[in-house]
């Protein structure tokens, strides 16, 4: 990750609770906000993805913990935010990333396939936020959404993230209002075409053409708009959906 443009240590003294494993655009935020002082829970049902990430930001200086969790079953998702409380002592910051994805034509895609996506990316952001209220509301938290721009452009074969996504951007809206008395602040990301580490083969290539500013977000770019909106400088930003799509 590139040196960040942010005070050091802007997030001491925060817990964030990071769904999505150590990979990909939720493993770079996970690093960032580890860089900026939080501590982290990495939270995945894989502890082959999160122990190496964990472990990877302890080493550097940071504090980490991975902790497996199947974000569709809400009492493992409770006992992760409990496991993460006894450990770290609080939750403040929720992330939600956790997401399933695969190509499929509506005609041919099962009720299953389309239930299963549903189930992780927009139930599972559901059951994360319910479980972690409490803290949020004992410490003024803050929940942040990693969307996706594909229902905005009606993208062949997603027509399953399309719906989750689609949800999962109306929960903020809905959401920041029923919780801003409390203190509460949500807000959503939503990342283009971001080179990272699990982008299938080739594909970056295959779409360079149709990105306008000629070049992929990288996670470090995702990373670094979250923590802005985490920071005391988007403190009256709540329900908002920043993209971060180089204007794709």
């Amino acid at each position: 990750m590139s040196e960040s443009i942010f005070t050091a240590g802007i997030l001491k003294d925060h817990v964030a609770f990071v769904t999505g494993g150590g990979t990909g655009i939720t493993g770079g935020v996970a690093r960032a906000l580890a860089e900026a002082g939080a501590s982290v829970a990495l939270v995945s049902r894989n502890l082959d993805h999160l122990q190496p990430a964990a472990d990877a930001i302890n080493e550097s200086g940071g504090k980490a913990i991975a902790v497996v969790a199947d974000v569709r079953q809400p009492e493992a998702v409770e006992a992760a935010v409990a496991t993460t409380v006894e450990q770290l002592g609080k939750i403040d910051i929720v992330i939600n990333g956790a997401a399933g994805n695969f190509l499929c034509n509506a005609e041919q895609l099962s009720p299953n396939g389309f239930g299963t996506v549903v189930d992780i990316d927009l139930k599972g952001t559901f059951n994360v936020s319910r479980a972690a209220f409490a803290q949020l509301k004992e410490h003024r938290g803050q929940i942040l959404n990693i969307s996706a721009t594909l229902h905005y452009l009606g993208t062949p074969m997603q027509l399953h993230v399309s719906a989750a996504k689609a949800g999962v951007d109306s929960m903020v809206i809905g959401v920041s209002r029923e919780v801003a008395k409390e203190g509460i602040r949500v807000n959503a990301i939503t990342p283009g075409v971001i080179d990272t580490d699990i982008q299938p083969p080739g594909r970056i290539e295959r779409v360079l053409p149709m990105l306008p500013m000629g070049r992929p977000g990288q996670a470090n770019e995702v990373a670094e708009a979250i923590l802005f909106l985490l920071s005391d400088a988007a403190s009256y930003i709540n329900g908002a959906n920043l993209r971060v799509s180089g204007a794709r």
